[in-house]
C-alpha cells in the first residue's frame, strides 16, 4: 500500500493563487470559446472552478453520506476578473473548514468518503486541471510548480508512474495527456479522495457511465 500523503490546507489556497496569476492577464480575451477538451466555453469552466471548493467544503462541513446539492449557481452576473478573484475566496473558505475539522472527518464525494485533506487535494485538481483546459483554450502557457502536482499525485492518484514528471503525471491521471507505455483513462478517470490506507494497491477506478 502507498504511504498516507497529508495534503495540507493551505496547497489549495496556494493552487487558487497559482492559477490567478495565469489568467488574470487573460481576462479581456473571450472568454466564450470552448475550454480544452470540454463541453463548457472558458467562462463556464472558471465558473465551475470557482464553485468546486464550495461544494468540497459543503459535504465536509455536513459530513455527507450522499450526494449533496451544490450550494452554488452558475454566477452569470459575475465579472471575469470577479472569478478570477473568487478562486482564492472560496479556496480560503475549504482551507479554514478543513482546518477545523476533526481527524476523522468524511464527507460524501463519488471518488469515496472524502477526509479533509482529501477534499482539499480535489479542489486542487480541479483548480489546476481547469486552469489548464481555460489555459489551453486562450492560448496561455500553464505548468504549476511541481512540488504541487506531485502532491495532488501522490493524494489522489497512487497508481500514477512514480518516473514521471508530476505535471505530466497529473495531466495523464485526469485524462488530459499521455504516458510511453501507458493508456489514457480519458473522459473515465476517478481519483482517490478516501485515505490512500484503504486503497487496495491495484485497482484503477473509473467513473462509471451517466
Amino acid at each position: 500500500m502507498p504511504e498516507d500523503v497529508y495534503f495540507e490546507p493551505s496547497h489549495v489556497v496556494e493552487a487558487a493563487r497559482v492559477a490567478q496569476q495565469v489568467l488574470r492577464p487573460a481576462a479581456d480575451k473571450d472568454w466564450s470559446v470552448k475550454a480544452a477538451g470540454l463541453e463548457w466555453d472558458c467562462r463556464q469552466t472558471l465558473d465551475h472552478t470557482v464553485g468546486a471548493p464550495l461544494f468540497h467544503g459543503t459535504n465536509l462541513a455536513m459530513r455527507s453520506t450522499k450526494r449533496l446539492a451544490n450550494p452554488r449557481g452558475a454566477n452569470t452576473s459575475a465579472s471575469i476578473g470577479d472569478l478570477i478573484d473568487a478562486l482564492e475566496y472560496t479556496a480560503t473558505v475549504l482551507e479554514q473548514i478543513a482546518l477545523a475539522a476533526p481527524p476523522n472527518a468524511r464527507g460524501f464525494h463519488p471518488s469515496g468518503m472524502a477526509t479533509a485533506d482529501g477534499f482539499c487535494a480535489l479542489s486542487t485538481n480541479e483548480i489546476l486541471l481547469h486552469t489548464h483546459d481555460i489555459a489551453q483554450a486562450l492560448g496561455l502557457s500553464f505548468e504549476p510548480p511541481a512540488a504541487l502536482a506531485e502532491l495532488v499525485v501522490r493524494r489522489l492518484f497512487p497508481w500514477a508512474p512514480k518516473d514521471a514528471a508530476p505535471w505530466a503525471a497529473l495531466l495523464w491521471a485526469g485524462g488530459r495527456g499521455s504516458l510511453p507505455g501507458r493508456e489514457s483513462p480519458g473522459g473515465s478517470w476517478m481519483a482517490h479522495s478516501a485515505p490512500l490506507s484503504e486503497w487496495d494497491g491495484v485497482t484503477i477506478p473509473r467513473r462509471q457511465p451517466a
